[in-house]
């Protein structure tokens, strides 16, 4: 199943805000103005997207992958055309 390969642990994801670094900006997202964020979750990165809420300072995790260097440069910081 493609979900237990993603799974990423919501802790990992938490414990990981140190090496956050945003990576992509979509300000005028379907909902709510969303980023996608690289992340070290020790040894590995990871992608998440977070939805932000500025007026009611409420931040949603809409998703968090393990992303691959066939879509992604080698840093995974950014994405291949």
């Amino acid at each position: 199943m493609r979900l237990k390969e993603r799974f990423i642990n919501r802790e990992e994801i938490l414990n990981s805000i140190d090496s956050y670094e945003i990576i992509e900006e979509y300000p005028d997202d379907k909902f709510l103005p969303s980023y996608l964020v690289y992340a070290k979750i020790k040894p590995t990165v990871v992608h998440i997207l977070f939805g932000v809420d500025s007026e009611n300072d409420f931040i949603t995790i809409i998703t968090a992958y393990k992303p691959t260097k066939e879509k992604w440069n080698n840093e995974l910081k950014k994405r291949l055309k």
